[in-house]
């Protein structure tokens, strides 16, 4: 384990590579590492699972440009082949050919025919050809997908003028529209009341002669080999599991994958959240919907975690005093919850990334995602804070507040509390913003449809930033100044008006939904703000300024109050609004602007992870004796290993 850690890594296009580390590992006692360990490959074995689910030529895209790579003869000095190589990490980091974060289309910065050079050079028995498939008929389909912007350019469209279903590339449904889609989940939910399984979460929609019928994902149907894979490690890691609860959490997980039974996964899902005992915890499933255009379908992801002791008494003392948040929250009385249940947080270490987790990862997780479930039973929410870490530790001194935060005092407030305050916001989104609020009875959980995902995270971020100015933080002790929040509240206006634009290419729209969230709450602010926020210039460069901060407050409560309607009355027209004045269109002039700055800063607009290189020590009989930590693996060499010993579709 290397002494001087360093966090950051390689860079390519407008990634880098971030490294995080195992704080506390040398503590775990051995079963819990194998435990780690044995869960760590089942994260790892759902890798093909998502590619594919990101698009249905993505798996063979990405094993021929790896052979590619390997065993091209010709020069492999020339800027084309090196522009291959880069075209192959992206691949790499988005599981597919499309944007992990913008979902548009990458091209490659080499030409057709070059890759079609080199694929006729490796020849038809290195390539990974379908049954019957010839070589040509291989480049014939493969090179327009690839080359040809026009084909499969968006992995998820949002657009309400499209079917998004047929203008979305990912591989959650064939031969249907967004309409049949709808219907055809409305109509297995009829007459089920709210606690009805997320239909659809763990299958493939398909049209076949005329019909409608799904594919599951579980052992015997869609994804078997992988599932199976999965479910051998989950088998592993049973036998060395804390405690009794932990075998349990497992055994149910393993029964919803062998029959992808939806109601055993709600058992589950309770089960996981109610989970008292133990240090190590793990995702292993279809959970996120975000992939969906229509927010139906989970795409498959894993983590491995263990708690961080020290740094979860912060979420801890959120989490005990929940009803109070929920008490006082600025929404009608009837969208409040009379009773707050089941609410746990925890900050954790990140262990192993998997999946759709994997390398670009989220910094807090809440759930299950059925609101019922958070209704009846409560939710549990994670930050990650060694994650988070990495990310801090990467950003501090590269000269971004420097170049668009208005003044020094503002800047010296956030490099004073910005961290902090960026902590506890997420605590507060994660561990009380998305389990606060009920739905009202009879309220369909899909009635935002499209826009779903951005009212939640707006509902969420909302929570957090209402809360972070309240007096009830010092009280509790999570904050000793009461003025610390303006950091926040400054860094998420100037992130929503300004500087998430650089990671948006020039004359395009706002398409993810996190960006889509931060962009409503800003620009709906600045809209309500009577100059209490605005945006000035100074030596032809665009700053926020917050003149009243209070008042910035009270219009984040009146938002919240608006968007936790919205979602209690199934308001999908109002959604519908809110999203597309507010939360799309950019301004091409300032969005200019805000790029050509930044690129003066040479910075990676966008971060991922190297995971850790977990190394069971063995004995003479073969039993595992301890479990090293390895950091010093590349990018690429992971990538290629994991292509080999995860190769499971």
């Amino acid at each position: 384990m290397q002494l001087d850690f360093n966090y950051s890594d390689e860079r390519f296009a407008d990634l880098q590579m971030l490294r995080y580390r195992l704080k506390g590992w040398d503590e775990l006692s051995l079963e819990q590492k194998k435990y780690i360990y044995f869960l760590a490959k089942a994260t790892l074995m759902g890798r093909d699972i998502t590619t594919d689910q990101q698009g249905c030529f993505n798996l063979q895209i990405r094993k021929a440009l790896e052979s590619a790579v390997n065993l091209y003869k010709g020069d492999r000095e020339s800027s084309e082949f090196k522009e291959l190589i880069v075209y192959l990490k992206r691949v790499w980091f988005s599981n597919g050919i499309h944007h992990h974060y913008g979902c548009d289309k990458f091209i490659p910065n080499f030409s057709e025919n070059f890759l079609r050079k080199v694929f006729l050079s490796i020849g038809a028995e290195n390539l990974p050809l379908k049954e019957g498939e010839t070589i040509e008929d291989f480049l014939d389909t493969i090179m327009p997908v690839i080359f040809d912007k026009n084909i499969m350019t968006k992995r998820v469209s949002r657009n309400p003028d499209t079917d998004v279903i047929k203008a979305s590339a990912c591989n959650y449904y064939e031969n249907v529209s967004q309409d049949e889609a709808h219907d055809y989940y409305e109509k297995k939910a009829q007459n089920q009341g709210d606690a009805h399984p997320s239909y659809g979460l763990n299958s493939k929609l398909v049209k076949e002669n005329g019909e409608l019928k799904e594919k599951v994902w579980h052992i015997g149907g869609m994804y078997s080999n992988a599932i199976e894979q999965i479910v051998y490690w989950l088998n592993k890691a049973k036998e060395v599991a804390e405690n009794d609860e932990e075998k349990q959490i497992i055994n149910l997980l393993i029964s919803y994958y062998k029959t992808g039974d939806l109601k055993t996964f709600d058992d589950y899902s309770i089960a996981w959240l109610q989970q008292k005992e133990g240090d190590v915890d793990f995702i292993n499933g279809f959970i996120e919907v975000y992939g969906d255009p229509i927010g139906i379908k989970g795409s498959w992801e894993g983590l491995v975690e263990y708690v961080d002791e020290e740094a979860t008494k912060r979420t801890k003392t959120i989490s005990e005093n929940a009803k109070w948040f929920e008490d006082h929250s600025p929404i009608n009385p009837r969208f409040r919850k009379s009773k707050v249940k089941g609410v746990s947080a925890k900050v954790i270490n990140a262990a192993m990334l998997g999946g759709d987790e994997y390398p670009s990862s989220a910094i807090g997780i809440n759930l299950p995602n059925a609101d019922w479930i958070r209704a009846q039973y409560g939710s549990k929410s994670v930050t990650i804070g060694n994650l988070t870490e990495a990310y801090d530790k990467a950003a501090h001194g590269n000269g971004f507040y420097e170049e668009y935060v208005i003044d020094k005092d503002t800047l010296d407030m956030i490099n004073k509390y910005g961290d902090q305050c960026d902590d506890l916001h997420t605590d507060l989104h994660e561990c009380l913003g998305h389990g606060s609020g009920q739905l009202l009875p009879g309220v369909d959980p899909n009635a935002m449809k499209s826009y779903a995902s951005t009212i939640e995270e707006a509902r969420a971020d909302l929570f957090g930033l209402y809360y972070i100015a309240d007096e009830k933080l010092i009280e509790l002790g999570l904050l000793k100044d009461k003025d610390a929040y303006k950091s926040q509240y400054y860094t998420y206006i100037m992130n929503g008006l300004l500087t998430q634009l650089v990671r948006i290419n020039i004359g395009a729209q706002i398409e993810e939904d996190h960006m889509r969230n931060r962009a409503l709450i800003a620009y709906w602010v600045l809209d309500h703000a009577d100059g209490a926020v605005e945006l000035i210039k100074r030596e032809n460069k665009t700053y926020v300024k917050i003149n009243d901060y209070e008042k910035l407050r009270k219009l984040f409560a009146t938002l919240l109050a608006e968007i936790q309607r919205i979602k209690s009355e199934g308001d999908y027209e109002s959604a519908k609004n809110l999203v597309e004045k507010y939360a799309i269109k950019i301004d091409s002039e300032l969005h200019k602007e805000i790029k050509e700055r930044y690129s003066k800063l040479n910075i990676a607009p966008y971060k991922g992870f190297i995971n850790p290189w977990l190394k069971p020590v063995k004995d003479e009989n073969g039993e595992i004796t301890d479990v090293e930590v390895d950091y010093t693996e590349t990018y690429s060499h992971q990538m290629m290993r994991y292509s080999k010993e995860y190769a499971t579709l």
